[in-house]
């Protein structure tokens, strides 16, 4: 296993369980929606290490801290 792939997996876990400690609504689909770009972007790093993953992870970074606000 790549250490990318463990650290986006924590991030998706991370972003998960704050999804479900949302209430119902739109922040909450958001969230989920950054959780989901951690997996697959947790999966994309276990098959092949890429640089652009990180543009990636940072734009997903982007969204999450606009939902908290």
């Amino acid at each position: 296993m790549s250490d990318a792939y463990d650290y986006f997996r924590e991030h998706a876990i991370a972003a998960v369980r704050k999804a479900r400690a949302l209430p119902r609504g739109r922040p909450k689909q958001k969230q989920r929606t950054v959780a989901r770009i951690y997996h697959l972007l947790s999966k994309e790093a276990a098959l092949v290490p890429n640089m652009h993953h990180l543009d990636d992870f940072r734009a997903a970074r982007r969204l999450e801290r606009q939902i908290s606000r």
